[in-house]
C-alpha cells in the first residue's frame, strides 16, 4: 500500500500504516519495567547532590546514563550527547570514567555545564569562602548602587518591584568578586529566576501568576508561594555549598573511577555534527526535544535574558533550534550540508510519515488546526532528526549503541508514532534497532486533543539502535 493508493479514511490509512510498521518492529517492542517516568525525567534528580541545583525539567536522571551505561557495559571511549541540554549525560558518564562529547545551542545549558565544569576543577578554598559569606549575609544589601536588570518582552514585569531592586543590587555587587566567584554567583541566580518570579514554566510558555496584572489563560492562575530573593538566593547557595563540601574523593562526581574528560561544543547539533569525526565515538546517549510544541526560547526566557540574549538573538535561538515549534521556519537541510541527501530521501520515502504530513496538510487546508505551522514543524521535525539520525551512524564505531529517549505525540486526532518513524529512519541509515523499550506507563495527550478527540495513551520510550 503506497499514500497515493489510499482508498480508505484518511485516519483509517493512517492507522493501516501505522499497524504495518508495527507488525515490521514486532519483538523489537519490549516494556522495560526499571525505565520508570521519575527515572527518564529530571524528577530523579532533584534529591541527587549537584544535579539537583538547576531544575531542567527537560532532563533526564543521571541514574538513567548510569543504568545505561552498566547494562551494556559500557565502561570506557568516549560518549557522545547531540542535545546535551544541562550535562547530565555528560557529567554521569565522566564520573564513571569515560570521556565526553555535548553539543548545547541553550545559553542557560552552556552555562550550567561550564559552572560545574568551573567548580569541579579550578574553584580555590578563598572562592569557597567568598561564596559561604554570600550564603550567610545579604551584601548585595550594603549597597545603594544598582546595576540593570537585563529584560525581553516576554520578561518584562516578571518580579515583585521590591525583588526586582534586590536583583538590580546582586548584579552590582557580585562583580566585586573574582570571575570564578562571579560565575557560581551567577549560576545561583539562575537558578532561583523562576521561584522569586510571577512566572512558572509551563511547556509551550511562561505562565503568569494572577498578581503580575497581565492575563494568561483563560482562568486567573496562582503559582502559590513566590519565594523572597533573599531566602531564595541564599538557600540555593547553601545548598551548592553543601554539595562542594570535600567529600571523602575529590571531585563533584566522585566515583571508582578517574574521571573522564568533558567537551562541550556550544552551538546548533545540525551545524557542529558534521564537523565531528568519523567512526569515532563509542556510544551516543541522547533526548532530543519532542515533537510537542515546547519553545525554550520562551520557557527559559528569563535566563536567557539574564544571560544577555536580546530579541534578536532570542529569534535566532528559536530559528536554529531543531524544529519542534510552530514558529520554526523550514530549515534549507541541503544548504546546511550537501551530504544530507540520502537522510532527505529516506524521510521522502517513510510512507507512515508522508501519510501523516499529507493528513495535517489536509486539516490545515479545512481550517481544522489549532495552529497552521502544525504541518511545517511536523515535517521539520522528522527531516531534521533524519539528518541527526545519518550524522550520529557516521559518527559512531562500528557496533556502538545509540539511545534516545523521547516522546510519541498526536495532533488533530492522529497519534504519531514518533518511535517507529524515527526507527525506520534509523534502518535507513546506518543503524540495526535493537529494542524499542516501552515505559510500563504511557503518558496523556493534551486537553485539547482529548476534549477534541477522545484520550489516548502515548508511548514513551527509549530507542536502543546499533550502528551497522
Amino acid at each position: 500500500m503506497t499514500l497515493f493508493d489510499m482508498h480508505l479514511e484518511p485516519l483509517a490509512a493512517i492507522e493501516q500504516l501505522d499497524q504495518a510498521l508495527a507488525q515490521h518492529f514486532d519483538g523489537k517492542f519490549v516494556v522495560q519495567t526499571a525505565l520508570t517516568r521519575s527515572l527518564v525525567s529530571f524528577q530523579a534528580n532533584k534529591a541527587r547532590p549537584v544535579y539537583r541545583w538547576y531544575k531542567y525539567k527537560e532532563a533526564f536522571s543521571a541514574a538513567l546514563v548510569e543504568y545505561f551505561l552498566r547494562q551494556y557495559k559500557i565502561e570506557r571511549g568516549v560518549l557522545l550527547d547531540p542535545f546535551a541540554g544541562s550535562g547530565v549525560a555528560l557529567f554521569a558518564a565522566t564520573a564513571l570514567g569515560l570521556d565526553a562529547e555535548g553539543i548545547e545551542l541553550l545559553p542557560i545549558g552552556q552555562q550550567i555545564i561550564a559552572t560545574k565544569q568551573l567548580l569541579e576543577s579550578a574553584f580555590t578554598s578563598e572562592d569557597f569562602a567568598a561564596l559561604q559569606r554570600w550564603a550567610t549575609t545579604p551584601v548585595w544589601e550594603l549597597t545603594d548602587e544598582k546595576g540593570i536588570l537585563p529584560e525581553l518582552r516576554i520578561t518584562r514585569g516578571a518580579y515583585p518591584v521590591e525583588t526586582q531592586e534586590a536583583l538590580e543590587k546582586y548584579l552590582v555587587a557580585y562583580q566585586q568578586e573574582n570571575e570564578r566567584v562571579q560565575t557560581v554567583l551567577r549560576f545561583a541566580l539562575l537558578c532561583v529566576l523562576e521561584s522569586i518570579s510571577y512566572t512558572r514554566k509551563d511547556g509551550q510558555y511562561l505562565r503568569w501568576d494572577y498578581r503580575a496584572g497581565r492575563k494568561s489563560g483563560k482562568k486567573p492562575f496562582n503559582k502559590g508561594e513566590i519565594l523572597r530573593f533573599e531566602v531564595a538566593i541564599q538557600e540555593k547557595l547553601q545548598e551548592i555549598l553543601s554539595d562542594l563540601a570535600p567529600p571523602a574523593q575529590p571531585g563533584l562526581f566522585p566515583g571508582d573511577a578517574a574521571a573522564g574528560k568533558l567537551v562541550l561544543h556550544s552551538g546548533s547539533c545540525l551545524k557542529i555534527l558534521p564537523r565531528l569525526p568519523s567512526e569515532h565515538y563509542d556510544v551516543v546517549l541522547t533526548s532530543p526535544p519532542y515533537c510537542n510544541r515546547y519553545d525554550y526560547t520562551r520557557t527559559y526566557a528569563l535566563e536567557l535574558a539574564l544571560l544577555g540574549v536580546d530579541e534578536s538573538g532570542l529569534r535566532k535561538l528559536r530559528q536554529d533550534m531543531l524544529s519542534c515549534t510552530v514558529e520554526n521556519r523550514a530549515k534549507d537541510l541541503l544548504k546546511l550540508n550537501p551530504q544530507w541527501s540520502a537522510a532527505i530521501a529516506a524521510a521522502d520515502e517513510q510512507e507512515l510519515l508522508q501519510a501523516i504530513l499529507h493528513y495535517l496538510n489536509a486539516q490545515k487546508a479545512a481550517g481544522a488546526l489549532n495552529n497552521d505551522g502544525i504541518p511545517r514543524m511536523v515535517r521539520g521535525y522528522f527531516y531534521e532528526m533524519a539528518c541527526v539520525i545519518a550524522e550520529c551512524a557516521r559518527v559512531l564505531k562500528p557496533g556502538a549503541p545509540l539511545m534516545m529517549v523521547n516522546d510519541n505525540v498526536r495532533y488533530a486526532g492522529v497519534s504519531i508514532s514518533v518511535d517507529m518513524i524515527l526507527s525506520a529512519l534509523a534502518e535507513q541509515l546506518g543503524f540495526q534497532v535493537e529494542n524499542i523499550l516501552v515505559l510500563p506507563n504511557g503518558k496523556g495527550n493534551s486537553s485539547q486533543q482529548m476534549g477534541e478527540h477522545g484520550r489516548e495513551v502515548l508511548r514513551k520510550c527509549v530507542y536502543v539502535w546499533r550502528k551497522i
